[in-house]
């Protein structure tokens, strides 16, 4: 059957990012330069991009490329404001337990760089963070990817203190701050192997939302399934780059077959042919039985899940693992890369099986707080006392008596 690729790291990435890290905690906006210009071949002066860049690039922007990006936020803050978790309150026996919902101060986003622009990226990782009450939402992105697409992302999602860094420096940035970049708590967006080795290595100094690995589907698909749709999809995510990961369950070999001449006929019309065609080589299409397609789909635990079958409903109850599922042929997993007001952030690489996508929670730490009466504490001395000295720490036992006396 199928597998899909753990992400993993070489040695050689994981110590040419911790030299990095540590360059930049010791030596600051001097060493974010000099990476600067031996990675991107640009020498910065200033990281902080001029606000007035950011509305210049918004008053040039293509009308409709602002309506889409407006709609796209508009829908996302509705499905991450349903999403905010409420305060609780348990009274009982005299003692008073409550919990509350705060957010980070201060948060950082990665947006990737490159030969790719990614407006959605800004807009998934902002939003959550904005709606959660984060008072300070800060932006990186290589210099070299900047783009009007982007920073009109930005200035919608209200994200106005951004820097032209990339890479494991600015991860590092963020981290332990700079002179000219205060540090920040939480790093979130994807980014390459760099990238996300960088985040795995700071995190415990400040909180990550994942590390990111290849983008993955998978498709379940029953006698009812359309063997186009199925090719589209599987190759939406091959296009991402030559690692993803694309696996197709189908039933018969007749649909395996036009399946695969689909993908074929629509690879050859593809701009990213050749990455696509790469990516296709890490996964395929399999024949299985629906009740294996299942199984299988469970055990890879990828990162989407779409269910081209007839009765969806049914199906999506026997699935346990996946980062986000798509129910029925009309709904391919493209519009939750955009307009569908979920989040595209996802887990990856498997670990579907623990993790969660990315969400207004992300953003937010839940404060637990006791409030007892005199009465609450000689309700619940004994037991306390009894396990306190049963674990061989008389000062705490002592600590419930003198309340008590």
């Amino acid at each position: 059957m199928a597998t899909t690729k753990n992400f993993s790291v070489d040695r050689e990435t994981e110590q040419a990012v911790r030299s990095i890290l540590e360059q930049v905690a010791n030596d600051g906006d001097a060493a974010v330069r000099r990476y600067t210009s031996e990675f991107d071949r640009v020498d910065l002066t200033d990281f902080r991009l001029d606000e007035t860049k950011i509305q210049e690039a918004f008053d040039q922007a293509d009308p409709n490329l602002v309506d889409s990006l407006k709609l796209m936020a508009t829908r996302l803050v509705e499905w991450h404001e349903q999403e905010l978790p409420s305060d609780i309150e348990l009274v009982e026996a005299d003692v008073t337990r409550r919990q509350r919902f705060v957010p980070v101060d201060s948060v950082g986003i990665y947006v990737p760089g490159g030969a790719a622009s990614y407006p959605s990226t800004v807009l998934m990782n902002a939003i959550p963070a904005k709606v959660a009450g984060v008072e300070r939402v800060v932006m990186v992105t290589p210099v070299t990817g900047l783009s009007t697409e982007v920073l009109v992302a930005a200035k919608i999602a209200g994200v106005t203190e951004i820097y032209t860094i990339g890479g494991a420096q600015a991860v590092a940035a963020l981290t332990f701050g700079t002179e000219s970049i205060q540090a920040v708590d939480l790093i979130v967006g994807p980014g390459n192997r760099f990238v996300a080795e960088a985040k795995r290595q700071v995190y415990g100094i400040v909180g990550i939302d994942s590390v990111a690995g290849p983008s993955e589907v998978v498709v379940i698909a029953d006698e009812t399934a359309h063997p186009d749709r199925i090719a589209a999809d599987l190759l939406a995510q091959a296009e991402h780059d030559r690692d993803a990961v694309a696996i197709a369950f189908v039933p018969t070999e007749a649909m395996k077959a036009d399946v695969d001449a689909n993908i074929e006929r629509r690879l050859q019309q593809l701009p990213r042919q050749e990455i696509a065609r790469r990516a296709m080589e890490n996964g395929g299409v399999f024949i299985a039985s629906l009740d294996e397609a299942i199984k299988e789909a469970n055990r890879l635990a990828a990162e989407h899940l779409e269910l081209a079958v007839a009765n969806p409903q049914d199906v999506v109850k026997l699935i346990r693992h996946a980062g986000m599922i798509f129910l029925g042929h009309e709904t391919p997993e493209t519009l939750g890369d955009y307009v569908a007001g979920t989040n595209h952030v996802l887990p990856t690489s498997g670990t579907a099986r623990f993790a969660s996508g990315l969400s207004a929670r992300t953003f937010l730490r839940h404060q637990t707080m006791l409030e007892a009466t005199r009465e609450g504490v000689a309700r619940l001395a004994n037991a306390a006392k009894t396990v306190a000295r049963v674990e061989g720490l008389e000062a705490h036992a002592q600590a419930i008596e003198v309340r008590e006396n």
